[in-house]
This record gives structure tokens, C-alpha cells and sequence, in this order.
């Protein structure tokens, strides 16, 4: 299997018939149709169904479509890296994380090292936990920032000097936008909102002393952006880290009491390889971090 072929595959997924992506890649129609058979034939089964106008992926093509996605990804990175000149450091270092502010201690590290070093590029990918677990296993990210991590034995990690603290997202017109905090009596009984890693997690539920089978939870949400757009719209009090949300005018932040707090770790494999320029970041983010702790 080539790269070039995965390459064809994929245009061919995303223009939904062979015609199209033959257009777009400069190449003929039977010619682009052969290989993509020989493709078919080299993983032993059908990638597409082929329907009257358009063509779709089977179950095969999707996973197909992941994997050849990752591994581009992580292709060009490579690329990338040793292509950049030894007399300069260059290339692309690539973060995950979750929503926190304590990202802003990577992100001044990040930059940084971009003033010393302008042809260093950095890309930021956020998720939560599970996502950013599964890209930085994969070679895909350099760097993760995760909260509350259960387990870092596979990982080097280096915990941040900050905490954030919890609380619910209130509607301004609720009654309790005008108590100072918000305790486990005020909410029970009530529909909440949290987010599908502290869900699993029991965050929540550890605060508010009852299990997830006995809690109302109305609905999850990855990212807090949805969180806060669902508080809004009434669906029930949303739970999320402060800070992360600005202030729409009709939402107010209550913080959690008794306090609820969560660490982040910035984390990578433990034996990898770094750039040159992922080596600076490191370097850079630890002496951050020592500035705050002192």
C-alpha cells in the first residue's frame, strides 16, 4: 500500500465518485479506477459502494479513511521535521489539550520559543482527554495537556503549577445567579450538564454524593462551548472549569462548595524521538513552570 494510493483514496471519498476525483488529481478516470480496485484487492474486500450518482464508503473504507488520515498526518510531520535545516531550527510542534486555562502557560512557552526561532511552527489540537490519549499514542501529537490523569506510568510528565476550579454555568434569571457559590443542595433534583470525561469519571457525583445512575443528567458535551450554549437554552446547569466560557450576559459562573479543583499535566511518550524544535518547547515550557513554583 502507497502513500500515493492512499492519497487517491481519499480524494475519492471526499468527492464521492471516481470522476470527480480524477478531476481534482490531474489524472484519468480508468486509470484512477484501477488503482482503486487494486486497492480493494490488496486489502481483501470492497471499499465503496457504488451507487447510481455518488459512491459511499463501506465499513472497510471507513476505517480505511481513518488509518489513511492518520498516516498522512503523521507522514508530513515526519517530513517536515527532518527536511528542516540542520543550521536552523525549524518544523512543527504539535499540542493537544483540553479545555484550561492553565494552557496559557503552554501557549507563552509556545511563543517564546517562535520569537526566538520565527520559522517554528506550532499546531494545537483540543479534545478531551481520550482524543488528545489517542492522537499522542499514534505519533500524531508531540505534547498533551490532560487533566486528572489516572495513570502517567507510560508517559513523561511534568504537572503545572496551576489549578482550576469548578463550578456551574447558571442562567442570569435562575435563583441561583444571586447566591455566591453553589452547593450539592442547591442542584439536587435539578437537570445538570457536565462533560463526558468527569461523567465517567464521577466528578461530579463524588461532589454531589450520589451515583450517576441516581444523578439527572440531561446531557454531556466534550467541548464547554456546547455546555454553556445548552445551559443557555435551558436544558439544565452546566458544570465546567472557570474561565473557559466568556460571559454571554445571560449565563453567570458559581463556583462549587464545597471547592472542587483539577491539576493538568503536560505529557509525552515516554521514548520520543523530539525535533529539535519540540526539544526547545520543552525546555522553554520547563523553565515557565520553575518561574511560578519559585
Amino acid at each position: 500500500m502507497e502513500l500515493r494510493e492512499l492519497k487517491y483514496f481519499l480524494a475519492v471519498a471526499q468527492a464521492g465518485s471516481i470522476s470527480g476525483a480524477a478531476e481534482a488529481l490531474y489524472i484519468t478516470q480508468p486509470s484512477l479506477s484501477r488503482q482503486m480496485q487494486n486497492l480493494e484487492r490488496e486489502v481483501g474486500g470492497a471499499l465503496f459502494e457504488r451507487g447510481k450518482r455518488r459512491i459511499t464508503l463501506t465499513e472497510r473504507g471507513k476505517l480505511l479513511k481513518k488509518r489513511a488520515e492518520e498516516m498522512l498526518e503523521l507522514y508530513e510531520k515526519t517530513v517536515s521535521e527532518v527536511s528542516a535545516p540542520a543550521q536552523d531550527v525549524s518544523g512543527e510542534v504539535c499540542i493537544g489539550g483540553g479545555e484550561t486555562r492553565t494552557m496559557k502557560i503552554v501557549i507563552r512557552a509556545a511563543i517564546e520559543v517562535q520569537r526566538a526561532h520565527p520559522n517554528v511552527k506550532f499546531r494545537f489540537f483540543s479534545g478531551d482527554g481520550a482524543a488528545v490519549l489517542e492522537k499522542l499514542d499514534k505519533g500524531l501529537l508531540d505534547f498533551g495537556l490532560v487533566l486528572d490523569a489516572p495513570d502517567l506510568s507510560l508517559y513523561q510528565s511534568v504537572k503545572l503549577p496551576h489549578c482550576d476550579r469548578w463550578g456551574a454555568l447558571v442562567r442570569t434569571d435562575d435563583e441561583l445567579a444571586e447566591k455566591p457559590f453553589v452547593t450539592p443542595d442547591d442542584v439536587r433534583g435539578k437537570k445538570i450538564i457536565t462533560s463526558e470525561q468527569s461523567a465517567a469519571k464521577g466528578t461530579i457525583g463524588e461532589w454531589l454524593g450520589v451515583p450517576r445512575e441516581e444523578q439527572e443528567i440531561a446531557a454531556t458535551y466534550n467541548l464547554l462551548y456546547v455546555g454553556s450554549q445548552l445551559a443557555e437554552e435551558g436544558a439544565g446547569i452546566t458544570f465546567g472549569l472557570e474561565g473557559i466560557v466568556a460571559g454571554s450576559g445571560s449565563l453567570c459562573f458559581k463556583p462549587l462548595e464545597p471547592p472542587v479543583f483539577t491539576h493538568a499535566d503536560l505529557i509525552w511518550k515516554k521514548y520520543a524521538v523530539f525535533s529539535r524544535a519540540a526539544e526547545l518547547f520543552l525546555a522553554t515550557f520547563k523553565e515557565e513552570c520553575k518561574e511560578i513554583y519559585s
